[in-house]
């Protein structure tokens, strides 16, 4: 298959003619438009500072469904003693700064441009974008953030400076997900971290019927309410 380039119209080709790894074009921009029109097509941006923007639709896909959540005993235990005090929207970029800022072996060089960031920012202040804060005693110790549409949450990236701070966030998410009735988290792509939450591989011929699906549902739009969240007992 070829790989496509964009022009300046708001369009991108089938997800069905993305290459054998997931590339399905190149080019366009960030804009708060062709980035929404992405993610309901199942497509998403991944690139280098090095590349032009890069966009992808892996085959097989990773995701979670929220009530196939797996916590460890010991991450169970950690989330009843409220080491970490979780909050939503209150940090977003200090979240997506922390992100782009922790190497990860696993993926190969690609991470968040300047250029990614500040257009996530733009999309958080618009109320598609979220993040998920994870404190230890005053200080930002780990978090998360993703695109929210419809029923579905498209996890974009997570850090951690320290042990389980992310894990916490991200377990914490979830079950908020589960109690608003969402129907998917896009893992995008897989690792073994998130497999071990109960993320599993699916064809993308089957995450478009559920992305499809989850797009039905209305949007919780607009900032997140920490206050809304469960409490740890609740699991």
């Amino acid at each position: 298959m070829p790989v496509f380039r964009l022009t300046d119209d708001l369009i991108f080709p089938s997800p069905d003619l993305s290459e054998e790894d997931g590339l399905l074009c190149v080019g366009g921009d960030l804009s708060e438009e062709r980035l929404l029109l992405a993610y309901s097509m199942g497509i998403f941006p991944w690139y280098s500072e090095e590349s032009p923007i890069l966009w992808w639709s892996p085959d097989p896909r990773l995701v979670l469904f929220p009530h196939e959540l797996k916590v460890s005993r010991s991450l169970k235990q950690t989330l009843r003693k409220n080491v970490f005090k979780v909050t939503l929207d209150t940090a977003f970029p200090e979240v997506i700064a922390n992100c782009g800022a922790i190497e990860r072996k696993e993926d190969k060089g690609t991470w968040i441009t300047a250029e990614m960031a500040d257009a996530y920012i733009r999309l958080h202040r618009a109320g598609f974008a979220h993040s998920v804060e994870s404190w230890y005693d005053g200080e930002l110790a780990g978090g998360l953030y993703g695109v929210s549409m419809g029923g579905i949450f498209f996890g974009e990236s997570m850090f951690s400076k320290k042990n389980n701070a992310s894990k916490v966030a991200f377990v914490t998410l979830v079950r908020q997900l589960a109690k608003w009735n969402f129907k998917l988290v896009d893992c995008q792509v897989t690792t073994q971290h998130l497999i071990n939450f109960g993320a599993r591989e699916i064809p993308r011929s089957e995450f478009m019927r559920h992305l499809n699906d989850a797009l039905r549902v209305p949007s919780r739009n607009g900032l997140w309410q920490t206050k809304e969240l469960a409490a740890p007992d609740d699991m």
